[in-house]
């Protein structure tokens, strides 16, 4: 039999299927967990303590699949598969991806600690490999802050930005400037831009206008050149 505490997580767990966390009242989950509100008081301290374990279950399973791609003889194609699995998960949970990667208030998941010692290792490989051009470090945070960047624009604006060709412009912008494996792409350009875009706005240091992102959905739109 499960417990109140198991109860309520899966109770918010089912609402982030279809709300944002700040959308949820503790009402609603009281209702489906079949508790009163004081017990998500005893058993998390307050709503904000309930989101953010409910964020290190999303992170769990996150990790549990990046832990499940294949690793190949070709470490820079198995950083591009990385970075395709991470958007995939970030579409089919929208909600719960946004509570994991924009959390508020003091308490922080933990686990993107191990989101990035994974994307680490899959770094020191393409190093280890010789075709690695920055610290590994660096590569895995320049690559980590890119991924969630798409996805959090994908997310907030699917009209223009899920169109897979846009993230995989992107990836191979960002993965093709850290290993040197940077492909004859047109779009390259207008990727490292968004890129550097996204960070910009993901720090609040520079927000990207609404007519840029126009101007380079369309640029990443274009169709590759001829061979």
């Amino acid at each position: 039999m499960s417990t109140a505490r198991e109860r309520i997580l899966e109770a918010t767990g089912e609402l982030l299927a279809t709300q944002d966390a700040l959308a949820i009242s503790t009402r609603a989950i009281c209702e489906r967990a079949k508790v009163g509100a004081p017990e998500i008081y005893r058993q998390f301290g307050d709503k904000q303590g309930l989101l953010t374990a409910v964020a290190d279950i999303g992170f769990e399973r996150f990790l549990a699949e990046k832990r499940r791609n294949p690793l190949t003889d070709d470490p820079v194609a198995d950083l591009r598969t990385a970075w395709d699995s991470h958007v995939a998960f970030a579409l089919r949970n929208p909600h719960l991806y946004r509570l994991m990667f924009t959390p508020t208030g003091d308490a922080k998941p933990q686990a993107i600690k191990e989101a990035q010692a994974i994307l680490l290792k899959a770094v020191e490989r393409c190093r280890d490999a010789g075709c690695l051009r920055t610290a590994p470090e660096l590569a895995g945070q320049s690559i980590l802050s890119a991924n969630v960047g798409v996805c959090m624009t994908a997310l907030s604006f699917p009209e223009l930005f899920q169109d897979p060709a846009i993230s995989h412009a992107v990836r191979d912008a960002v993965v093709g400037k850290v290993t040197g494996d940077e492909r004859e792409d047109a779009r390259i350009g207008e990727a490292t831009v968004l890129a550097q875009a996204l960070l910009g706005t993901l720090t609040g240091t520079a927000p990207v206008a609404p007519a840029a992102l126009d101007d380079l959905k369309d640029a990443l739109r274009q169709p590759l050149p001829d061979a």
